[in-house]
């Protein structure tokens, strides 16, 4: 099993299984090779579990049912940010919040985000699933334009909007991006 390594000012040691299965372990600086290895040694078990977590959540993603974005004539691509447009000047009417320029974008690893100027970015495939995800996604992003963290008043922010948001964010995580 390879662990990358990234040492850096912190106090403890974190460990990160990504979603291509790779494993980042963060770790103190004055740590010396010899315990390294051996928090790797004592919690390699651990480690092999958390990759084969992913390796099964991975082959039970779903797919979005959006086309390849090279497929996307301009008029679709109106139509997705007109329609994006729509949705989020609605909540932005709702939630009394406003924002900068809206982008649509092909992101390989998000489905939407949100600048501290107040631009707000959104990934195409969320055109093509249901709209409470849409939704969900447009409401998380708008409410960091309150909060620009994930802090508990972020949440609550978001459950205000979204009752369902715990729900939305299962499900997201089922879809492969």
């Amino acid at each position: 099993m390879k662990v990358q390594v990234i040492r850096s000012n912190r106090k403890t040691i974190g460990l990160e299984v990504r979603a291509d299965e790779s494993v980042i372990l963060r770790a103190p600086q004055w740590l010396s090779e010899k315990e390294l290895d051996e928090w790797i040694g004592e919690h390699a078990y651990w480690i092999e579990e958390k990759v084969k977590q992913m390796r099964q959540r991975n082959l039970n993603k779903k797919l979005t049912g959006a086309p390849a974005v090279d497929e996307i004539l301009d008029v679709e691509w109106k139509s997705i940010l007109g329609e994006f447009t729509e949705r989020v000047n609605y909540f932005c009417k709702i939630m009394e919040v406003t924002v900068g320029r809206i982008t649509i974008r092909n992101q390989k690893t998000r489905w939407g985000s949100c600048s501290s100027k107040g631009n707000v970015n959104f990934n195409y495939q969320l055109y093509y699933m249901p709209r409470e995800l849409m939704d969900y996604v447009i409401i998380h992003e708008l409410s960091h334009r309150r909060h620009m963290n994930h802090s508990a008043e972020f949440w609550q922010e978001v459950e205000k909007y979204c009752k369902t948001y715990r729900e939305c964010r299962k499900k997201l995580r089922d879809y492969e991006i």
